[in-house]
């Protein structure tokens, strides 16, 4: 097990005399590195666990000492506070792909938790499977996509996943546990805002046509040159999905600050059925009456599309934070993104703002999508 531990320059070190298994106790390791923000300060150690018995030995030590954990997938979507974490972190480094023909043209892939997702769609697609290419360009873990619902351009995890082997911590042991189980709905599940389990593996359905999934995502057709509901090459659709996606900035780019964010930082709100005609009666009074507001259907409600409300409560791409260390993408209205020299608190600083602004001025409160460690907005 490769074991993580250094200081981090004007941190405060946080110190523990009990280390989990293949780690340094006391070694105030930083986390910054371990999200794509590169935002947050340091942990007690930090554990990098390459297989399951790994993971599942540092994970079960840290629980039976009743030691506080953070378990770190691919950091895409983690807001780690200044301070860090005054506890253990274990990053789940595990790997491995498999592929099982289950018949009538549909192949079960099973992909180890700590593989990279786009490595995992990329193959997907290279297999000649069709499915996951809509979710090309994501970053983070397989791990981390049932947790979060991961979805874009017309597709989510929870249209395409099978199970996930999870490990339980109140008992201490593993077991599958169906997506019907989940609770999956938009960008959340049950697993999401708690620390109950900790995903081992997941399957996923796919078929083996080379044909993507029906192509529902209006953008994403006008690209493709092809009517919504049409199916293309897979591969085709996700050579589409990456370039709008590196429109965006939403593709990890070291030398690009506009991919140094979590991705979209605010969730699309959904306003309940009842209370939706006077929500839009009343953007409507603020925008003018002639002004198309996108809205999509949604259990329960309608939803609104929160980078469309951003820009007209009066944050335009480039929107810049605290001293400017912090701004809104200038490709995507919904990245907060770190410019270099950042702290957390700058970038809580400009949400706070961004969300203000837009309750002030539409009265409809947006939610934060990213996981909050020991912060909050």
């Amino acid at each position: 097990m490769a074991v993580v531990s250094a200081s981090t320059s004007g941190a405060e070190e946080v110190r523990d005399d009990t280390a989990l298994p293949g780690e340094k106790p006391g070694g105030g390791s930083p986390l910054a590195e371990f999200t794509t923000l590169r935002l947050g300060g340091p942990a007690t150690g930090l554990v990098v666990a390459t297989s399951e018995n790994e993971l599942v030995d540092a994970v079960r030590a840290a629980d039976d000492g009743g030691h506080r954990l953070l378990v770190l997938g691919g950091g895409s979507n983690l807001v780690i506070a200044d301070e860090g974490f005054d506890g253990h972190a274990v990053r789940i480094a595990t790997r491995g792909r498999e592929y099982d023909n289950v018949g009538d043209g549909i192949v079960q892939l099973t992909a180890e938790a700590g593989e990279d997702w786009d490595d995992v769609v990329a193959d997907s697609v290279a297999q000649g499977l069709g499915g996951l290419e809509c979710l090309s360009g994501i970053p983070g873990l397989a791990g981390a996509t049932p947790v979060q619902n991961v979805g874009a351009y017309g597709v989510e995890v929870s249209e395409l996943l099978v199970s996930v082997d999870l490990l339980d911590r109140r008992t201490g042991r593993v077991r599958t546990v169906r997506a019907a189980d989940l609770g999956l709905t938009y960008r959340s599940s049950v697993l999401k805002h708690s620390d109950a389990a900790v995903v081992l593996r997941a399957r996923f359905r796919l078929h083996d046509s080379g044909l993507s999934a029906p192509i529902r995502y209006a953008e994403l057709a006008r690209t493709l040159g092809v009517e919504p509901g049409e199916r293309v090459d897979a591969a085709k659709a996700r050579d589409a999905v990456l370039g709008l996606r590196r429109g965006k900035g939403m593709v990890l780019d070291p030398a690009d600050h506009d991919t140094w964010s979590a991705g979209s930082f605010f969730t699309n709100p959904i306003v309940p059925e009842a209370e939706l005609p006077a929500a839009l009666e009343r953007i409507a009074e603020r925008v003018g009456a002639d002004q198309r507001i996108p809205q999509y259907p949604a259990e329960g409600g309608g939803k609104l599309s929160a980078a469309w409300l951003i820009e007209r409560a009066g944050f335009a791409k480039g929107h810049r934070g605290p001293g400017g260390r912090v701004a809104l993408s200038s490709k995507h209205t919904l990245a907060l993104t770190n410019r270099g020299g950042a702290t957390t608190a700058d970038l809580l600083e400009l949400a706070r703002e961004v969300r203000d602004g837009v309750r002030e001025v539409f009265g409809v409160t947006l939610a934060p999508e990213p996981v909050m460690v020991d912060c909050a907005l």
